[in-house]
């Protein structure tokens, strides 16, 4: 564990609260993407499938329990909660992004690092990670007005893997073997896949105006 490591991790768990809060406490997930938050379910049952299994530490446990967790209870209020689900831009977020998940298995039976099921689904869950942002970046684009909470929800979740590539840098120096080539091209696209929306975001912070992305 490096200040990175724990940096990337810290801002992603901030990412979720913000959107816990504004979904809670607000009781909307006006500018929510429902399709990225199940990919991210998705992502999560993938990548923690050794949970019960494989004890790491129990920082480790934690964080895993906690994505997991609150990646469901996310996606089961925008789709179950009486009030919260009126909020949800379903004529928007119409991203078909069940597409995604089968070039994402297919691109992992081909290419990991071990022939495993274990290794394989684990591939696949950083595959479909680095894509399970889209649909919601194309509803901010569709929508353009973007509250607060939504973008600081965006922007935490895209810094969170940018301070990951920052670790993976450090550590590439700083432990000896240290190369994982599909960890680190998943989360450089993911991260590439922010850029646009990381400069529109910065624009408005600097301008001191509301956020507003290009159609």
């Amino acid at each position: 564990m490096n200040i990175f490591r724990l940096s990337g991790d810290m801002t992603h768990l901030a990412s979720v609260l913000v959107l816990l809060l504004k979904i809670h406490t607000i009781k909307s997930c006006a500018g929510i993407s429902l399709k990225t938050q199940e990919l991210y379910a998705i992502v999560f049952s993938a990548r923690y499938l050794d949970i019960f299994t494989d004890f790491i530490s129990l920082y480790n446990t934690i964080m895993k329990l906690i994505f997991l967790g609150s990646s469901f209870l996310i996606v089961w209020y925008m789709r179950r909660h009486k009030i919260v689900r009126r909020s949800y831009d379903r004529e928007q977020d119409t991203f078909r992004h069940f597409f995604l998940i089968l070039p994402c298995l297919l691109l992992a039976l081909f290419i990991h690092e071990k022939f495993t099921i274990k290794e394989v689904i684990w591939t696949f869950s950083l595959y479909l990670e680095a894509v399970a942002i889209l649909p919601q970046l194309v509803l901010l684009q569709r929508t353009r007005n973007i509250d607060n909470l939504t973008g600081q929800y965006v922007f935490l979740l895209g810094a969170y893997r940018a301070l990951y590539l920052v670790n993976w840098v450090y550590r590439y120096f700083t432990e000896p073997h240290y190369v994982h080539w599909i960890t680190w091209i998943s989360g450089l696209v993911q991260t590439l896949l922010y850029a646009d929306f990381f400069y529109y975001y910065f624009q408005s912070w600097k301008k001191n105006e509301k956020l507003h992305l290009p159609a």
